[in-house]
């Protein structure tokens, strides 16, 4: 029999309503699987197995009375350590936050406890949330469940390796420049970065990117996304922009079921491994047989501010964060330091300017989707790189920064547009890797729809990591 971990949440959601499996036995079954594999990963870096065991307990009664809160009620999942808990240390990944407890939830961790999920414990990142990869001075380095000694991604690598692993079904992760849809692709799960403010943001840690960050579901099928993600989504009026969201769901709904897609195989003259091409290539023919339109071609917008904005949005917010909490400042590692202090010394019209692009990026990105439905890239420029190592210096034999594996993904963010991340055909080596398929603001549900027919035609959730 299928020990209980390995159980997508939909199953568990199956088993729960007749009675076959209670939420307590899965409970049990991931607290033994953490036990077993997480000392190997290092993906799970606070843990509350009393109460998460007390809280599997009461809604294994609430079934058996048949009134389960929501679908979500007694499915375990895993909060990244970014997002603030009531009942666990948020750290930042930063030593001055090490015993960090605000006293209460980000909405959606709310939103989670009050429909039953079961949370089993907080996820590991880099400091501030603010790499690709995932370690940090307090918890040490994320492993990639596939090959540990190789890098998750970041900065939701604890998530996905969680999730990858078998540790909980679920995860709720948080992305800025791609930080969902690039780990999911190296570690074999889908990954979907919502719409802004599609999941309001409230009680949380400062952000570092503008309204780039979002928060979103990861797991290791379509359907266990959209479970997750239709139990916290939905405006508060503490997050005005997520009234502009759901009014945007609403009014993209009819659209589909063929779509007419644009595949943008590369950014320019930035490299991309050719593991990589021919793996997302391949799925885009599967996504053709669907019976979707297949245009290709580069990206028809122009996103030259980027290299220089990128880099400035961050290096400004860290400072803003800092001059709030000199403290931080005081314990961060030297690099943060150094970003913080460059922050400080780009002038605030040239900050003026880069909300003028942005805003100018999200009116070209309306524009294109009127005559396309959906852009598809690969989700990341490189495979999976050593864990300690904050990024791979050679993409396809050519010398890169620090954002050349995430090209694909930051540009999405600052659009304010939903994108998801499918897995496709694994390496050579057996190393995962995704796809990206990005929707007009509002889109998401389109996404997910796009995402269940892909993955009903190449699926990929019988692959399990050797660990």
């Amino acid at each position: 029999m299928t020990p209980a971990w390995q159980l997508p949440a939909t199953e568990l959601q199956r088993r729960y309503r007749e009675g076959s499996l209670t939420p307590v036995e899965v409970a049990r079954s991931c607290l033994v699987r953490l036990d077993a594999v997480n000392p190997r990963l290092n993906a799970v870096v606070a843990r509350r197995d009393a109460a998460f065991l007390a809280d599997a307990e009461a809604a294994t009664q609430r079934h058996a009375r048949g009134h389960p809160r929501s679908a979500l009620d007694g499915i375990p999942l895993t909060v990244k350590d970014s997002l603030l808990t009531a009942d666990l240390p948020t750290t930042y990944g930063t030593p001055a936050l090490r015993d960090h407890r605000s006293g209460h939830d980000e909405l959606a961790v709310a939103r989670a406890r009050a429909a039953g999920a079961l949370i089993l414990g907080k996820t590991n990142v880099p400091e501030f949330a603010n790499d690709g990869y995932t370690g940090n001075p307090v918890f040490g380095v994320t492993g990639n469940p596939w090959a540990p000694a190789l890098t998750p991604g970041g900065s939701s690598g604890g998530a996905v390796a969680a999730v990858a692993a078998g540790i909980a079904p679920l995860a709720i992760a948080q992305d800025g420049g791609g930080s969902i849809r690039r780990p999911a692709s190296h570690t074999g799960l889908v990954g979907l970065k919502p719409s802004l403010s599609m999941w309001p943001r409230v009680h949380m840690l400062p952000g570092m990117l503008l309204d780039f960050d979002v928060i979103g579901p990861v797991a290791r099928t379509v359907g266990d996304v959209r479970l997750l993600f239709d139990a916290l989504r939905g405006p508060d009026a503490a997050d005005r922009s997520s009234l502009a969201a759901a009014q945007a769901s609403a009014h993209l709904a009819g659209r589909g079921p063929l779509l007419r897609l644009l595949y943008v195989e590369r950014f320019g003259a930035a490299p991309l491994e050719p593991q990589i091409a021919a793996s997302v290539g391949a799925a885009v023919e599967t996504l053709a047989r669907l019976g979707h339109t297949v245009e290709r071609g580069a990206l028809p917008i122009n996103l030259d501010f980027f290299a220089d904005a990128w880099p400035q949005i961050g290096q400004v917010g860290l400072a803003r964060c800092f001059d709030a909490h000199p403290g931080w400042e005081a314990q961060a590692s030297v690099k943060y330091r150094d970003l913080a202090e460059q922050g400080r010394r780009v002038p605030a019209a040239r900050l003026w300017q880069i909300i003028e692009s942005v805003t100018q990026l999200r009116r070209d990105s309306a524009a294109l989707f009127e005559r396309i439905d959906a852009i598809v890239t690969p989700a990341a420029a490189a495979l999976p790189w050593p864990a300690h190592e904050a990024y791979p210096r050679l993409i396809d034999g050519q010398e890169v920064g620090p954002r050349g594996h995430a090209v694909y993904t930051g540009w999405v963010n600052a659009a304010g547009l939903p994108g998801i991340a499918l897995p496709t055909a694994p390496s050579a080596e057996g190393l995962p890797i995704g796809l990206q398929i990005i929707g007009p603001y509002g889109s998401d549900d389109m996404l997910l729809d796009l995402g269940a027919a892909y993955e009903a035609a190449a699926p990929w959730a019988h692959r399990w990591p050797p660990l």
